[in-house]
């Protein structure tokens, strides 16, 4: 035995030189302390939408906090804590024994000393020699520090989700409030949250993070540091969070299109960054309401309509709102600006454009009666002929003879080149199909054509960030604007406007009708699969889609139904402080503002039209 014990000693010593040997190389405060930059996303009106980035606050120490928070910590991480030197013999051994029983690894046996040895100092590799440097390091930290000086260390570098590190910025961003006014319950959630920081995630997941808190309270009275009075009075099933982002959740749709483009007008960064955009908090706030209100809907359920999107810009192209589905924690596929579905007859906008610059006009008669090309024929929603028709009635009705028919007519390259000139990227085969909306566009692209005619013509590119600045106030981006370029003759879109007014009084969106001149266009693809309505008014562009992500049909959603309620809901909201403003009008003046002269005026008179 003494033999063993002497070979025993031997073998720990060699170990301990071994991983001990360069381990003073390890222990470098300014690599511990190095973060990921912070890139903070500010809305149109000083909202901060979401941080990207390791975020730090600011040092606290234990004892300035209220006994709890510590014990709170304690009682749920490291019971012995004030009473081994950084090492648990018993707790290695009861995890042990519990892992052994369970059969997988189901309880840890680390301290708190351990776990900041590791945060400060270690990479996340899981091997023995990284497990026995964290020993190491943790009997270093135990000879160097105090116990008080171990935890606040610990308080102020654990993750506690969010891109957020240490319990100043925890406390903030979770609850609003300075860490030295945690309340019990508080201080209970902050000290449920290392263990799994983005399943207990107040923001993300209240009932799950109620749970835990409840799990660490119950050890705060096991451990003896609060009463029962207390252990009852704080048990919750839900955790209220601060309300610190009016955007709402989904907001998260937009802040990360608006990340994915920071490196594009910056290129590549090691600062801390603040990010202005266009999006206004309120009108985000009105799009998800609008979204979770039909899409939680009773009819929606009926109809199976599982999945919905909404972007809002100005005629001018700055995004207002966005919201890439029904919950982002659930799903982060932005079906804005990354879903390419079939837009139906939301397409057609293309066909009469492509029409109208050949010189037809809304008040052109054509007949409706079966079509034929190369063997294909086109069918009406109602599966039925109604004879001879104005274009703008059969933009009204979206009939689907008659949009073919001009399609053709025109000839299909001259549709392509104008939906590629009001901005639509996507591939668009010359086939006769083309006219009922059968290739894949995005909702972003479809929303952005029809601003360009809300504008008068002008050509736009959506864009959401006006100015980017990094340190010490420097401006690292900011965005000149007022350079537009005319794309369609202003007489052009004003008889365009004319026939998407027609749309809304007495055509296929009369459910989207609002209190002042507006304009749009319904969209339905083949077996329900797709639901569209985009639209404007003088001041807002906004699109909706609906649909599965599967490509399942829905029971019969069009989209002068669901999405022309939705787009309404939005819009009603939107409005509701804003003076009711003529689209003719508001055109002229953008061209006035262009240095255009009186010869274009004529055009105002399609934008008065077909409207009352």
């Amino acid at each position: 035995m003494m033999v063993l014990a002497v070979w025993a000693v031997v073998l720990c010593g060699g170990l301990t030189a071994y991983y001990g040997y360069d381990l003073t190389s390890k222990i470098d405060f300014d690599v511990a302390t190095q973060r990921k930059p912070l890139v903070r996303i500010m809305s149109l009106d000083g909202v901060n939408l979401a941080n990207y980035g390791d975020r730090y606050g600011h040092p606290v120490e234990v004892g300035d906090l209220p006994d709890y928070v510590g014990q709170a910590f304690v009682s749920i991480e490291d019971r012995r804590f004030y009473h081994h030197f950084g090492i648990d013999l018993i707790g290695i051994t009861r995890a042990l024994v519990t892992n052994i029983w369970r059969g997988h690894i189901a309880e840890g046996g680390s301290t708190i000393t351990q776990q900041l040895a590791k945060n400060l100092f270690l990479s996340p590799e899981r091997s023995y020699g990284r497990k026995v440097e964290e020993v190491l390091l943790s009997l270093w930290l135990e000879v160097k520090f105090s116990k008080r000086q171990i935890l606040s260390l610990y308080l102020n570098r654990i993750y506690f989700g969010s891109g957020v590190y240490g319990i100043d910025a925890a406390s903030r961003q979770y609850f609003g409030v300075d860490p030295r006014r945690l309340t019990l319950y508080q201080a209970a959630v902050l000290a449920g949250l290392p263990k799994a920081p983005s399943r207990y995630n107040p923001l993300v997941a209240p009932a799950q993070a109620a749970k835990r808190a409840n799990q660490v309270i119950d050890a705060m009275l096991d451990t003896g540091v609060i009463s029962k009075q207390q252990a009852r009075t704080n048990q919750y099933k839900s955790v209220t969070t601060a309300n610190v982002a009016r955007g709402g959740p989904n907001v998260r749709y937009f802040t990360d299109w608006i990340l994915d483009r920071v490196t594009d007008y910056v290129g590549y960064h090691d600062q801390d960054m603040v990010v202005y955009t266009t999006l206004d908090s309120n009108l985000q706030s009105s799009a998800e309401d609008a979204v979770n209100r039909v899409l939680d809907s009773k009819e929606a359920e009926k109809r199976r309509a599982g999945q919905a999107a909404l972007v809002a810009m100005t005629p001018d192209g700055s995004v207002r709102a966005m919201v890439g589905g029904k919950n982002f924690f659930e799903s982060q596929y932005n079906r804005v600006t990354q879903a390419k579905r079939q837009p139906g007859s939301v397409f057609k906008l293309f066909v009469y454009l492509a029409a109208l610059e050949d010189e037809m006009r809304a008040d052109d008669w054509m007949r409706d009666e079966p079509y034929s090309v190369n063997g294909w024929s086109p069918r009406n929603f109602d599966r039925q002929h109604h004879g001879t028709m104005s274009l703008r009635d059969a933009v009204a009705t979206s009939n689907n003879t008659i949009a073919v028919e001009v399609a053709m007519k025109t000839g299909l390259n001259k549709v392509i080149d104008i939906a590629h000139k009001l901005g639509v990227s996507s591939d668009l085969p010359a086939e006769p199909s083309l006219a009922l909306g059968t290739s894949e566009v995005t909702l972003l692209e479809m929303t952005s054509a029809y601003a360009i005619v809300s504008n008068g013509g002008f050509n736009i590119i959506p864009h959401a960030i006006t100015r980017i600045v990094g340190q010490d106030g420097k401006v690292l981006y900011e965005r000149e604007g007022g350079y537009l370029t005319r794309v369609l003759n202003p007489v052009t879109a004003g008889e365009m406007n004319n026939m998407l007014a027609a749309v809304m009084a007495k055509g296929t969106g009369k459910n989207a009708l609002l209190d002042r001149p507006a304009a749009g266009k319904t969209g339905t693809t083949s077996d329900y699969r797709d639901a569209w309505f985009v639209g404007y008014t003088a001041d807002l562009v906004a699109g909706v889609w609906m649909g599965n992500d599967n490509g399942s049909p829905m029971d019969e959603v069009t989209g002068g139904g669901l999405p022309a309620h939705m787009w309404k809901s939005f819009m009603l909201h939107a409005h509701q402080d804003l003076p009711v403003r003529s689209l003719g009008k508001a055109a002229l003046m953008r061209a006035i503002r262009m240095g255009e002269d009186d010869s274009w005026k004529k055009f105002n008179s399609g934008f008065s039209g077909g409207h009352k």
